[in-house]
């Protein structure tokens, strides 16, 4: 296989490190090979790719999309480094509430598979980085939800001083873990 995959302590919630063949030249990857997906048991169909540019000091998230159209996704750096963040929304599961961050960037080359049912947010800790990641279910703005990204209950360490956050109105205004509307 050309990538190992480790388990995190939330199930579902994968880190794949793709196999990296470099020379003089530079290097390459398989970014995504279905078939060696569907081995290590992702059988996600991604429907949609995106793709953003962002300064330090950026947050983005925790975003979540309500059913029908909730999303997994597989994350990765392009270029710099995030760090990248996962919190269980999955009422039944035993690690309902937790998160799980991982530094994610151009050098490691690791990739991050969420499934369904996560909120996801990532924070910029290099001096830019272009995030990329494949989504298994279209984006939908009425079903698109959100967690403040500094509620006090999570107590995530985005590894950026708060006076240092950039953060956009928009996700300024998610609601806190305990008052969010979910179900999946």
């Amino acid at each position: 296989m050309n990538m190992r995959i480790i388990q995190t302590p939330i199930e579902g919630l994968l880190v794949l490190e793709p196999k990296v063949f470099e020379d003089a030249r530079g290097y390459f990857l398989e970014s995504f090979h279905q078939q060696r997906y569907f081995e290590a048991g992702i059988t996600t169909g991604f429907v949609q790719d995106n793709e953003s540019k962002s300064a330090r000091g950026v947050i983005r998230g925790l975003h979540y999309q309500l059913n029908p159209f909730a999303q997994a996704k597989l994350v990765r750096v392009i270029e710099g480094c995030v760090l990248d963040v996962a919190v269980d929304l999955r009422p039944q599961s035993p690690t309902y509430g937790d998160w799980f961050g991982i530094e994610l960037s151009g050098s490691n080359r690791k990739q991050l598979f969420i499934p369904r049912g996560f909120a996801h947010g990532f924070s910029v800790i290099s001096e830019t980085a272009v995030f990329s990641y494949k989504c298994d279910n279209y984006y939908s703005p009425q079903h698109e939800r959100g967690i403040l990204y500094n509620d006090p209950k999570l107590n995530i360490d985005w590894k950026i001083p708060e006076g240092e956050a950039v953060v956009s109105e928009k996700d300024r205004k998610n609601d806190l873990f305990g008052t969010i509307e979910f179900q999946f």
